[in-house]
């Protein structure tokens, strides 16, 4: 099943498309077709598994962006939810014009809910508190809704938002669509449908029970511009022998591989879009161990059996539960002890604990590995090399080399440590970059400014060239300095240590699609 056998708009499709999603989650399989048929379902599914899609998207077919009227609404229990659930909407809209979507709830002022609602909104999600103080105000007319939804609609319950939800369901035409999706189904949910809904269609999706206890399972909380970083760090401190890294796009494997590959990892990826032959040939490799590292989509990665791979990485939170289960399940094969790690962006803590909940496993946070932490791993596994190779014998040669420098007046142990820290620390600068120090670019002192080809005609910003530069090398955010937005160039101050390599890196990358040309500034800026 793909999203195009829903015959669902071509803008639609192709903002699914753009969001890279490759195939519905099971509940969406099962739900879009009786929604969009313009049925009352009542759908029992969890958090998590793209249920926000599975009505989203047959809702939003269904607006007229002709008339400025309330044409559907969706009730959800808390903030959080409505704003999700809004910004999820507002991403499926990318290429609809003429929908607008307010979301309403509690702790925002109101004044600018009203401005929006007098200028003409489609669609309100909101909270069932918001929305009855609006309905009171006369501010909220339901009278051309034609479809409603219920979300999470057994935690409203609980929250005591049943009269509420009476309420403003009596204040829509009675020949309203309405969906209800809930986790559970007690008697008031039952009652609910039973009163609002006509002959509606009941639709479950069922997860099953994890049953890996072998697998050490751990997440970290990391935003996602610094991901990319943490994982490079994850990769030197473990050196898995295999890993496997799930994105939720096809987009996010591309561009993750095109960062590791710059990064000198051994990695190729696995989605979709590619033809069977290249898949097994990238498979091929993974099984020889040709390559390290396989970054993969979920669709990609079905039916993927390889017993020695040691390490997996949720770099995305998956988009339903199952697949949680099916991701992890790819390591501690063949009675192998396994790990997974998982990275969660800050607002996505409550998918966390949905796949917590659902697959009963407890997921352990773990911190941020530092630059120190893969300094003593890269200075364990050194020392441990040269342990071996003092084990194995065939150091003779070696040893007349270090008595000869000993007759210099240096110790062994003075010799030792230079080649530690010869072995370990970043290599001397290459000569271009020592061209750079004091060079005249107009940076301030210890820094050098370069030169970018895109500007505020590009609609670029500070924070685009901060984030295009740490992601992309190995400068933290904050050794950025100073940055200068023109029309149609931009300058940006970096490290004198770090010029070369941001010269190198970057050089034909994009900031907001737009290749770059980077070079040093000339003379002082005006």
């Amino acid at each position: 099943m793909q999203f195009q056998d829903f015959n669902l708009s071509p803008e639609v499709i192709q903002a699914i498309e753009e969001m890279g999603f490759e195939e519905p989650t099971p509940i969406q399989t099962v739900a879009i077709p009786p929604i969009s048929a313009g049925k009352d379902v009542t759908g029992q599914a969890q958090t998590g598994t793209g249920k926000t899609a599975a009505f989203g998207i047959p809702l939003l077919e269904r607006i007229d962006p002709a008339a400025r009227t309330i044409q559907a609404i969706v009730l959800c229990p808390t903030r959080e939810l409505a704003i999700q659930v809004a910004e999820e909407f507002s991403r499926l809209l990318r290429y609809k014009r003429g929908i607008t979507v307010l979301p309403v709830y509690g702790g925002q002022p109101i004044e600018r809910q009203l401005k929006m609602l007098r200028q003409g909104v489609q669609v309100v999600i909101g909270t069932p508190g918001r929305m009855i103080d609006h309905i009171e105000r006369g501010t909220l007319s339901l009278d051309h809704v034609k479809m409603t939804v219920l979300d999470e609609a057994d935690q409203m319950l609980d929250m005591g938002f049943r009269e509420d939800i009476e309420t403003i369901l009596d204040e829509t035409p009675a020949d309203r669509q309405t969906v209800l999706f809930s986790a559970t189904m007690p008697k008031p949910i039952l009652e609910i449908s039973q009163r609002f809904q006509t002959s509606p269609e009941f639709i479950r999706v069922t997860h099953r029970e994890l049953t890996v206890p072998q697998i050490e399972q751990t997440y970290i909380e990391v935003r996602e511009r610094d991901k990319l970083e943490v994982l490079s760090r994850f990769l030197d401190i473990h050196n898995p022998d295999l890993a496997l890294i799930f994105c939720n796009t096809k987009r996010k494997v591309d561009d993750l591989i095109q960062h590791l590959q710059t990064r000198g990892y051994s990695a190729e990826g696995l989605h979709g879009d590619m033809k069977q032959v290249q898949r097994d040939r990238v498979m091929a490799k993974f099984r020889g161990g040709a390559i390290d590292i396989l970054v993969a989509t979920d669709v990609a990665a079905r039916g993927i059996d390889v017993e020695n791979v040691d390490l997996v990485f949720n770099y995305d939170v998956p988009q339903d539960t199952e697949y949680y289960v099916h991701r992890i399940g790819r390591t501690a094969r063949a009675g192998r002890a396994g790990m997974a790690i998982t990275f969660v962006a800050p607002k996505e803590i409550y998918k966390l604990r949905e796949i917590q909940k659902f697959a009963k496993i407890r997921i352990t946070r773990i911190p941020v590995p530092t630059l120190t932490d893969v300094e003593a791993t890269k200075t364990r596994v050194f020392l441990d090399k040269v342990k071996t190779a003092i084990q194995e014998g065939g150091i003779e040669k070696y040893i007349r080399i270090v008595e000869q420098a000993m007759e210099e007046e240096y110790t062994s142990l003075e010799i030792a440590a230079a080649l530690l820290k010869f072995e370990l620390e970043p290599r001397t600068e290459a000569p271009a970059v020592r061209e750079l120090r004091g060079a005249d670019t107009g940076g301030e002192p210890g820094m050098v400014r370069l030169h970018i080809n895109v500007g505020r005609n590009q609609q670029v910003g500070p924070g685009d060239i901060v984030g295009a530069i740490a992601g992309e090398t190995d400068v933290p955010g904050k050794a950025i300095g100073a940055i200068r937005i023109h029309d149609a160039y931009s300058f940006v101050e970096v490290p004198e240590e770090y010029a070369q390599h941001v010269i190198a890196v970057m050089q034909g990358r994009t900031i907001r699609g737009n290749e770059i040309e980077i070079t040093p500034a000339q003379g002082r800026p005006q």
